[in-house]
């Protein structure tokens, strides 16, 4: 999409100067708008046509069965799916009685803009009706980072010829159809008619919708106030019913007097709290809406991401393209995480549907380092989300006759709905996974008040890795039986990221109760089980395969046979649409970075000459059919020295939805790899680790890049960090000084001070080879040196 001419490259919007319906789903995902508790999808105001209407809150779901061929102990019964909820958007309008449809009469001119810096959608058309009759007909679309539980559009219509009679159409309305999904299960499944109407009311300009789910039983309410300029003799009157409810306007507007619309919309839902609660709490949010008004709701919403894009802007020089991509990214990684306060941060965060509106570890291991050193605030909120499902995870630990919690592999409120146990239940690496993120915000914030709920997020994912696993005859601790990140490998022993991630787990624990003994007391850790996680993480089996002096990315898998990459047909990626997991289980194919992976969050466990030789042998192996892959890969590549390799799939991570490169950002976009086109750029060119507490810097730039500038919240400090090809230069924008390491060399940055420290040249390698078909594509055109054929992974 990014490069049709209809969408030019600029650094701060992602602006669309003509409409292709064809590709509409997939710019209602581009388009759309989110706080982190609402999300509205980029539909057209007057909701035809659509590719995929959408709007959903943050945890809304109902619950559907999941049926079995064959039913297994410990197997969750329920799963869950997000709902479409009331859809508050719709603004319809009729033109001297012709319904306006850009499909019918002449589009002059249609242009929509989602603006970074002031985080609003604008859309302005001229269109000339069947009948003759020319409008212009302008939008602007909010969802408040302020006030979480609002959003707002202004709607403007003008006559461009002559006076004309138009009416508006401003609804709500429940229970959309929606059209049949794709047989991909990354897609969502339908859900038919979910809300039961409870309660609906109209007064004056303003109206209320409230609804409950059947299964899940969560009530939801959604209104509507308005405020109207208009002509003498307009006239206006609201109506409603169980599913809908509209104000219409009638009125006569002539030639550079336009009708002027703004529609404020409040939505609520609870599990717990009565429908005259939730209904009186959305009414509350109107009211405080409409006593800031339009402009208010604008300044503040302005205001908001000014102070964002202060501490979090990243600047690029020499890649125009990706500078635009980087900021897209990190505007919808806020979105979906800004006021989301302790729920979930879905894969497609509140775009679209897809994957059922389910949270993976994708949110702790590629959203939450994003948002910790940009907006700790929001990173904190969703590691509360996870100690508020704490229970549920103990629960679901007692059902699989484990100790501790056990997280879900996918879920939206807290238990498990993975019907496919193999890549679900078998990934504990979820549990190391959070308990990273724990550290990782700790470290970064120093925040004392989260201590309690970060120690007891450690304690009990660590009980439940010293059960898990088992020490062997030789006294190695080894994890048999689990599925690492790679979904292609499943059922493996030892697999390394797992084992290494749990060590740190298990480290992290035993520290965390040592240095909080009253803590430890209150959740029941003694010394002696303390020192049985010490002594595990001491004893961890890291496998390593000496004859071809690389890691397997989990016990024998360097013996498997080689996927037949060079027969495979380029349209039969990715495999998991075409080939049965047992074929793939069995064969040196990996789905997405796994062993590179843990070059990455535990490179202290590996020596340099360790990462090259695993970096080159896993990326003949790796094809990328998932979204998770190619930020990690960049990482690597940079930090290995295949710095223009990394340049090309930093890029993918970064244009995944600009491009749709995996073919289904329709149902949303893939919120991880946006974080991870952060990640590429600060841990990947910038080298950031933040292994020890201690922030360690290794930048390096690709040929095409001229600089590069990112910003970090650290321990209460702002860092600026600037690279260019021979130096770094680091400074403090606010704060006390600051340690951190460069390059190896140890350094303090004072108060408002700034260093600048030499970078040493990266070392000379050849560039790797990938899967035939599978190779990102170059964004570099700096020559490189021509890789020799490197020897295949050993058949078995």
């Amino acid at each position: 999409m990014i490069n049709h001419p209809a969408f030019p490259v600029e650094p701060w919007v992602v602006r669309e100067t003509e409409l292709d319906l064809e590709r509409l789903a997939q710019t209602e995902s581009v388009f759309a708008l989110s706080n982190g508790h609402i999300g509205l999808r980029g539909n057209l105001d007057e909701g035809e046509p659509f590719g995929l209407p959408g709007t959903y809150l943050a945890g809304f779901h109902e619950l559907q069965p999941l049926p079995y061929a064959e039913a297994g102990f410990g197997y969750p019964e329920s799963g869950q799916v997000v709902v479409n909820a009331t859809n508050g958007k719709l603004i319809r309008l009729l033109v001297d009685d012709e319904p306006f449809d850009v499909r019918y009469g002449t589009l002059r001119s249609h242009e929509r803009v989602l603006d970074l810096r002031a985080g609003v959608l604008r859309r302005t058309v001229e269109w000339l009706s069947p009948a003759g009759c020319a409008v212009r007909v302008s939008s602007t679309r909010l969802v408040s980072f302020s006030k979480r539980a609002i959003a707002a559009i202004l709607y403007e219509v003008e006559p461009l010829e002559r006076q004309l009679d138009i009416v508006l159409q401003s609804e709500l309305v429940a229970n959309e159809a929606l059209p049949s999904t794709e047989d991909d299960p990354r897609a969502a499944d339908t859900v038919t008619s979910p809300l039961q109407s409870q309660y609906f009311d109209d007064r004056d300009m303003r109206a209320i919708l409230v609804h409950q789910t059947a299964a899940s039983g969560l009530t939801i309410a959604a209104a509507m106030d308005h405020e109207l300029e208009a002509s003498p003799g307009a006239t206006s009157t609201t109506e409603s019913f169980a599913d809908t409810a509209r104000l219409i306007v009638a009125a006569m507007i002539t030639p550079g007097r336009p009708l002027r619309l703004i529609k404020y919309i409040g939505y609520g839902w609870s599990a717990a709290r009565s429908l005259p609660a939730v209904r009186d709490q959305v009414g509350a949010a109107l009211a405080d809406a409409r006593r800031t008004g339009w402009d208010g709701l604008l300044s503040e919403q302005q205001a908001y991401l000014d102070e964002f894009w202060d501490r979090a802007d990243v600047e690029l020089d020499g890649d125009a393209e990706l500078q635009q991509a980087l900021r897209f990214a990190l505007f919808h990684v806020l979105a979906a995480g800004a006021r989301a306060e302790r729920r979930a941060i879905a894969a497609k965060g509140l775009t679209g549907p897809g994957y059922n509106g389910h949270a993976f570890w994708d949110t702790e291991t590629f959203v939450l380092p994003v948002l910790t050193y940009t907006t700790p605030d929001a990173a904190r909120d969703a590691l509360l989300w996870r100690a508020n499902t704490l229970e549920l995870a103990r629960a679901r630990a007692t059902q699989l006759g484990l100790p501790g919690a056990t997280f879900p592999w996918r879920t939206i409120d807290g238990q498990e709905c993975s019907s496919y146990w193999p890549a679900g239940t078998a990934a504990f690496h979820v549990n190391a996974d959070i308990s990273d993120a724990v550290m990782r915000y700790y470290q970064a914030t120093g925040d004392e008040e989260f201590a309690r709920t970060g120690v007891a997020l450690l304690v009990e994912t660590a009980r439940m890795w010293r059960e898990l696993g088992h020490h062997d005859v030789a006294g190695r601790f080894r994890i048999d039986g689990v599925t690492g990140p790679d979904e292609y490998s499943a059922i493996a022993d030892n697999n390394v990221y797992t084992n290494l991630m749990a060590q740190r787990n298990l480290r992290s624990a035993a520290d965390a109760v040592e240095h909080n003994p009253d803590i430890a007391v209150e959740l029941s850790v003694d010394g002696e089980e303390a020192a049985g996680w010490r002594d595990a993480a001491e004893r961890m089996t890291i496998p390593y395969d000496p004859v071809l002096g690389v890691h397997p990315q989990s016990e024998a898998f360097t013996d498997h046979g080689v996927w037949d990459f060079d027969g495979t047909d380029p349209d039969h990626y990715p495999l998991l649409l075409h080939y049965p997991y047992f074929e793939l289980y069995r064969q040196q194919v990996v789905k997405q970075a796994d062993l590179v992976l843990a070059l990455h969050l535990c490179g202290d466990s590996f020596t340099d000459a360790e990462k090259a030789r695993d970096f080159d042998y896993y990326e003949r192996l790796t094809v990328r059919d998932s979204s998770l892959s190619a930020c990690t890969q960049a990482v690597v590549a940079a930090e290995v020295g295949h710095l223009s390799l990394a340049y090309d799939y930093l890029s993918e991570a970064a244009l995944i939805d600009l491009d749709d490169l995996e073919h289904n950002t329709r149902d949303g976009l893939h919120i991880a790899s946006l974080a991870g086109t952060w990640i590429g750029l600060v841990a990947g060119f910038g080298g950031l680790r933040d292994n020890g507490g201690v922030l360690s810097f290794k930048p390096r730039l690709p040929p095409g890049l001229g600089r590069v500038a990112f910003r970090l919240c650290v321990l209460g400090r702002r860092l600026l960090v600037e690279v260019e090809h021979d130096h770094a230069s680091y400074s403090l924008r606010s704060g006390a000084e600051l340690a951190i390491v460069h390059h190896g060399a140890s350094l303090t940055i004072p108060a408002e001070g700034r260093l600048t420290r030499p970078i040493p040249a990266a070392p000379v390698r050849e560039r790797p080879s990938q899967p035939r078909g599978r190779e990102p594509l170059r964004r570099s055109t700096a020559p490189e040196q021509a890789a020799e054929p490197s020897p295949r992974p050993a058949e078995g």
